[in-house]
């Protein structure tokens, strides 16, 4: 008998083709199961049941259409409904409600989507942990990141470079745009993470992260309509700090479109806008990153379009060129897949039509 075989050690009853296993689903199993001496493991997976089906299921109910699933998995149609009516199969039960449009999950669906963004939320953080570059060999490294990641984003990825932290003196600091891109010019920072200005930062490489609409935030239930100079709503606006780059990006929109909302409200507390819109006090122009990070009113406001042409701004890691290796793509590698997973996926299934808008720039 093999060493592996003592006391505690797996047999294996049937083929099995790999050592992967879950609990969030019992699938047709066709006799295969993994053994212990002390009884049944875990089931294994089907052939059916893929990463790549399961994060095509979650696009599927995300954006209520096979087709613009299959276009933001890489998929052809005829692949996307092989993929799911595979899972479907091996799992023995109907996960989409196909007699509606947009399509929606059968009570067997949600029960299973539940689980399905968990496991999937498990996997990409462990990829971002394992893509955090090595930083055991710097004595010194200083991170600047952008105030709208401080709460979903900062702490995962400094959790990740922690491992390796033990030889370097680290400093983190969290601000707001204008000012991590002064410390950046200054060259306080090693790196930082930024809204992009209008002008290159010097002295840096600029790896693009993702690129975010602004949009309109109202009281939940008002819906703002008219045309000319009534198209805002017809409610206080409650303006972003002028000092930041995200007041004087809005600014300009309302400049350039020549409307003058009543000057009445100028707040540097994102949660402070959030919390007087949502209790009715006015509306306000402002982003997906703004919106995730005052979660805790999403369900008292609305979201919308901008009533007039789109505006966008785009967030970058910016890297001293002298930095050693390639630290910052990687590091700007490890945060797209925080990015997709802890900001763009729930931000896209509360609002799918963002989803077009609210995207990675992958490198």
């Amino acid at each position: 008998m093999p060493p592996w075989t003592d006391a505690g050690a797996p047999e294996l009853n049937g083929t099995v083709s790999g050592t992967a296993s879950v609990d969030f689903v019992r699938p047709q199993l066709q006799n295969i199961e993994i053994r212990s001496r002390a009884g049944v493991l875990a089931p294994v997976l089907s052939k059916g049941i893929t990463i790549r089906s399961l994060e095509l299921f979650e696009a599927i109910v995300r954006l209520g259409s096979v087709v613009e699933a299959a276009r933001a998995c890489g998929l052809s149609l005829p692949a996307a409904s092989q993929q799911i009516s595979n899972l479907e199969m091996s799992l023995g039960v109907t996960l989409l409600d196909r007699s509606h449009r947009p399509l929606t999950p059968t009570p067997a669906g949600r029960l299973y989507l539940a689980r399905v963004r968990d496991a999937l939320g498990q996997l990409r953080r462990a990829s971002a942990e394992l893509a955090v570059p090595d930083v055991a060999h710097l004595t010194s490294l200083k991170l600047g990141m952008i105030d709208d990641f401080d709460i979903e984003i900062t702490p995962d990825l400094v959790r990740a470079l922690a491992r390796n932290l033990e030889n370097c003196k680290f400093s983190l600091s969290t601000r707001p745009s204008h000012q991590l891109l002064s410390l950046l010019a200054e060259g306080a920072l090693d790196i930082g993470v930024a809204a992009t200005p209008e002008t290159a930062v010097a002295g840096t490489t600029q790896y693009t992260l993702l690129r975010e609409p602004f949009v309109l935030v109202t009281p939940a239930g008002f819906r703002a309509g008219g045309s000319g100079a009534d198209v805002l709503p017809q409610l206080p606006l409650l303006r972003y700090d002028r000092g930041q780059m995200l007041g004087r990006q809005i600014e300009s929109y309302l400049a350039r479109h020549r409307l003058c909302p009543p000057d009445r409200f100028e707040i540097d507390s994102n949660q402070s806008i959030m919390a007087l819109v949502a209790s009715g006090a006015g509306y306000s122009i402002t982003t997906p990153l703004a919106l995730i990070r005052a979660r805790e009113f999403l369900s008292k406001v609305t979201i919308s379009p901008l009533p007039l042409d789109p505006l966008s701004r785009e967030i970058a890691l910016y890297a001293r060129e002298d930095l050693p290796g390639s630290i910052g793509s990687e590091m700007a590698a490890s945060m797209r897949v925080i990015i997709r997973e802890r900001l763009i996926a729930p931000m896209t299934g509360l609002a799918p039509w963002l989803d077009a808008e609210f995207r990675l720039i992958e490198a």
